[in-house]
């Protein structure tokens, strides 16, 4: 698969990005765009994994800046786990274990291919506190070996004003349920 964007798919999603970044200013106070569309034309992968992400619903936007790496941070910021990532179970060994009424994919092999990262329970946490996202649907998330070895996984979600984790086989999968990612470029 090529992992490149045409000029015209670039120049699309910056400016979608662009339009994003403007509207949601209270989730990245002191970033500026120009420095943020620099580093993403400096990295040609980074940019198509973005646009992946944008491509499957999870309308991406830079949530921080880790001054340590000098890396921008992404996460789906979509008010519902994202349309193109749902129905899936949690990981390969989940759908190979499945006999029957498999999903299209899993949720860890769908982002690997899109170059991409699950996100961590802590940055699930770190999302609600920039909105409500997931009152309607859930989404998985990484999920620790010693819940994930013998056969479970974890999801979230935010109902009554709180966000609450899950768990699950890993096998499960369902039609409100996907996937939020983060990206470091």
């Amino acid at each position: 698969m090529k992992k490149q964007l045409s000029t015209e798919q670039k120049a699309k999603l910056f400016s979608i990005l662009k339009a994003r970044f403007e509207k949601y200013k209270d989730r990245h106070k002191g970033l500026d765009w120009a420095k943020v569309q620099a580093k993403l034309e400096a990295e040609a992968r980074k940019l198509w994994s973005l646009n992946e992400m944008e491509r499957t619903g999870g309308e991406p936007d830079v949530v921080a800046y880790d001054k340590k790496t000098g890396e921008y941070i992404f996460y789906d910021c979509s008010v519902e786990s994202p349309k193109g990532r749902r129905s899936l179970c949690y990981d390969s060994e989940a759908l190979n274990s499945r006999k029957e009424n498999k999903p299209a994919d899993s949720a860890m092999n769908m982002a690997a291919t899109m170059g991409i990262e699950l996100l961590t329970e802590e940055q699930y946490r770190e999302l609600q506190q920039m909105g409500e996202f997931d009152v309607k649907t859930s989404s998985w998330v990484k999920t620790p070996v010693a819940i994930r070895k013998p056969g479970g996984a974890v999801f979230c979600d935010r109902r009554y004003g709180t966000v609450f984790l899950y768990h699950n086989g890993a096998e499960s999968y369902y039609a409100a349920r996907g996937f939020r990612a983060s990206l470091r470029v």
